[in-house]
């Protein structure tokens, strides 16, 4: 494995979703061994990396972010042996590691809650989350009007060791994700520990979960009318306080050699505020949700690559590109509506419109190559190089999602994203596991059309375009990090060039458009007219004199 310390500059990543990837044991549920037995997949697709999804011990009431031991492996997903193993064969085969961490919160069954719960009120044992007394008569009414992500308010009463009513704890997620106290020094250390334990197993970096979280306001004031996307302070997101933390992470990740990276899901508005994350003694890189989130129009997408490019510019940071992950729909069915519908990247923003999955592929598939031609690095979530849709239908009584329950069942939430992928097979389970035990989401039948098994066999599938696409990003010493520059092209339609004669057209919209005199076509997401012109959603790499 190459040890070229900035690697991540430039790396291509994978998201594995570990319950739906691979099942090595046959129970319907993915795991560390179906991993280890489909890692040359990944290595033959052309990826510098692989993300994991949780896979400590946790109830699994939010899909492993609710952590009940944090240095672990859940018993579901294998052995601390299982994951050690899999740390030393993906790197023989030049495939680094990089875990997810949940520092806001833990599970309310990790043994420090627990031990809250048995210590009472001004313990230090308590000090570890956030617990308060409430207010109104009898500590009845919760200490402030805080809502939390999954619907519902963010503070839950407990029961005291005597059996009365007693303090409220803070939890900005699910029930069952009690916030921690990052003002307490034992939270700070303990997570310094968790950092170096799989560090010194060979990880090679972190994600880190709601990054912009953390620090809460002193004294806990109420949020009022403030949403937590909306501009200017907010009293549990991007307190200044939070980068103090990160300060700390990243003087421990530089004592390796080479250096451990992390980057950041943090969803802050104002530019200039998500760079400070990416100050040079801070994190490594950050997840670009602003791009993710932009209609297929050529003024959007441009808006956002110049956005995104000028704010990481500010502190000499790569960015990122991603068109999907597990926490919203699929982009081949969000490309697949009519962008003029303003949907938003969630399901239920969009499963009441029309679809037109043609055109979602066509889409998707030109979208793939803008990405991967962009400056920087980008993520691939575990089913973009099939170009899985969205399973819009999933039956009621299998949805998951914590979303689902929160909100009364009125909204599905992301277990359509979270579908386990299909291998190989004519129906489900289509080669997840070893046997015919049916996966833990069911897998519609349509499925067939997206194995695996069947896109190694077509040389236009988009596995292939993938392959092609990383391969010649690889070889190509323009795509990766570095500098941009615009071309003049029609309305409706994108054009940049990067160094060493690399060029890359967009037409989203526009009228069918000659390429370049003399330029020749190094990938296309879709064939060029017959007169060779560059038609809609269809994108082309071109070598350029």
């Amino acid at each position: 494995m190459s040890d070229t310390a900035a690697w991540w500059r430039s790396a291509v990543i994978y998201q594995v979703y570990i319950r739906s990837f691979a099942d090595g044991d046959g129970d319907g549920i993915g795991d560390v061994a179906g991993l280890r037995q489909r890692l040359d997949h990944l290595a033959d697709l052309g990826v510098d990396a692989i993300w994991i999804n949780p896979w400590y011990p946790s109830p699994l009431a939010d899909a492993g972010y609710d952590v009940s031991d944090y240095r672990d492996i859940d018993p579901r997903f294998g052995t601390l042996a299982d994951a050690e193993a899999l740390v030393r064969e993906a790197h023989d085969r030049d495939l680094r590691i990089i875990l997810d961490i949940v520092p806001n919160h833990t599970s309310s069954e990790h043994a420090w809650f627990r031990e809250a719960l048995r210590a009472g009120p001004g313990s230090p044992e308590r000090d570890r989350y956030i617990f308060r007394p409430g207010r109104g008569p009898g500590g009845n009414r919760p200490p402030n009007d805080w809502r939390a992500m999954f619907g519902g308010g963010a503070w839950t009463r407990v029961t005291e060791p005597d059996g009365t009513p007693g303090e409220w704890y803070l939890h900005l997620f699910d029930v069952e994700q009690p916030d921690l106290n990052w003002e307490n020094p034992e939270v700070r250390a303990d997570f310094e520990k968790t950092l170096r334990f799989w560090f010194d197993r060979g990880v090679d970096g972190f994600r880190i979960d709601v990054a912009n979280s953390l620090i809460k306001e002193q004294g806990l004031p109420d949020v009022g009318d403030r949403q937590h996307h909306d501009p200017g302070p907010h009293p549990h997101w991007d307190r200044d306080e939070v980068h103090d933390v990160y300060r700390e992470w990243r003087a421990v990740a530089d004592t390796y050699d080479p250096p451990k990276v992390f980057v950041a899901e943090a969803w802050v508005p104002e530019a200039d505020r998500f760079a400070r994350y990416l100050r040079p003694d801070e994190l490594h890189t950050a997840f670009n949700f602003d791009f993710l989130k932009a209609a297929w129009r050529a003024p959007a997408l441009r808006e956002s690559v110049e956005r995104t490019l000028r704010e990481h510019a500010v502190v000499g940071a790569p960015p990122t590109w991603v068109l999907s992950n597990h926490d919203v729909a699929r982009h081949t069915s969000r490309l697949a509506r009519d962008p003029a519908a303003g949907i938003g990247t969630s399901l239920d923003s969009m499963i009441d419109l029309p679809a037109d999955l043609d055109a979602g592929l066509r889409r998707a598939r030109a979208a793939a190559l803008l990405i991967f031609a962009l400056p920087g690095g980008a993520y691939v979530y575990q089913g973009d190089e099939l170009g899985l849709p969205e399973v819009e239908d999933l039956p009621e009584a299998s949805l998951d999602d914590p979303t689902w329950r929160r909100s009364g069942h009125t909204q599905r939430g992301r277990d359509g994203c979270r579908v386990p992928i299909p291998w190989s097979g004519d129906g489900p389970p289509f080669g997840f596991g070893p046997g015919d035990d049916q996966p833990w989401l069911p897998q519609p039948e349509w499925f067939s059309r997206f194995t695996v098994e069947r896109a190694d066999k077509d040389p236009e599938s988009m596995l292939a375009l993938y392959r092609r696409a990383l391969r010649i990003r690889r070889e190509t010493a323009a795509l990766g990090d570095g500098p941009l520059t615009w071309l003049d092209v029609p309305p409706g339609a994108l054009g940049f060039a990067r160094d060493h004669g690399f060029a890359l057209l967009l037409n989203v919209d526009a009228e069918p458009f000659a390429l370049p005199e003399g330029a020749e076509v190094l990938l296309a997401s879709g064939p060029l007219t017959d007169d060779g012109l560059l038609p809609q959603d269809t994108t082309v790499w071109l070598h350029v004199a």
